[in-house]
């Protein structure tokens, strides 16, 4: 059972040796958010930890797309689910790393997305946030960073054919390449880019005759 959206928030501190060997207070969070919607879920992830919004933000989705409104934020996550048959997107986040030196949240959640039409398969998605805020603990800055090839190969359904033709067709004759490079004994950027040139051209000989 999903739990519930009342269920309350519990934080524990850790302590981590960073490269210098000085040692850095990072607080991890244990929670159960469970939202329906982007927005429902922005808004409960910022009222636990105690942060704002304003109408302004950088908002950075694997930087392939730069909003600088939350509105338009919003907006636009409503209107390309409609556009591909996600009827319902539920946001449920495990837990989160605070490093408050560096005004910095980020998060590990999960996206199960149902869908309008029987056809079209639901699938379950997980997704990193970043979170930047300034001294007033207004949030500034949100990068979102996932597997976007993933993303749409699930929502076309295409994604167990992919996983498979990889994991049973590709893999196995990568491995097989990866023997015979290996017992080559040359092993090194030139000669795999050789091999890549040489691969490209047979093929083109191959289609052209």
């Amino acid at each position: 059972m999903p739990p519930q959206e009342n269920q309350s928030q519990h934080s524990e501190f850790r302590t981590t040796e960073n490269a210098n060997a000085s040692k850095e207070k990072i607080m991890v969070g244990r929670c159960e958010i469970y939202e329906v919607g982007l927005e429902r879920f922005i808004r409960r992830c910022t009222k636990e930890l105690n942060l704002n919004m304003s109408d302004n933000v950088l908002f950075n989705l694997n930087d392939r797309g730069i909003i600088h409104k939350w509105n338009d934020v919003f907006k636009v996550e409503k209107t390309y689910s409609k556009c591909l048959g996600i009827s319902k997107r539920i946001y449920q986040c495990h837990g989160y790393t605070h490093k408050v030196e560096q005004r910095l949240v980020y998060f590990i959640l999960e996206e199960e997305n149902k869908r309008c039409w029987n056809f079209l398969p639901g699938f379950h998605f997980h997704v990193m946030v970043l979170c930047y805020y300034d001294a007033k603990g207004t949030l500034t800055k949100v990068d979102v960073r996932y597997d976007q090839m993933s993303f749409f190969l699930h929502c076309i359904g295409m994604m167990r054919i992919h996983t498979w033709f990889v994991g049973s067709v590709l893999t196995p004759i990568a491995c097989v390449w990866m023997r015979a490079f290996t017992a080559f004994g040359f092993v090194n950027p030139l000669t795999f880019i050789a091999q890549i040139l040489f691969l490209t051209w047979l093929l083109y000989r191959c289609t052209c005759e």
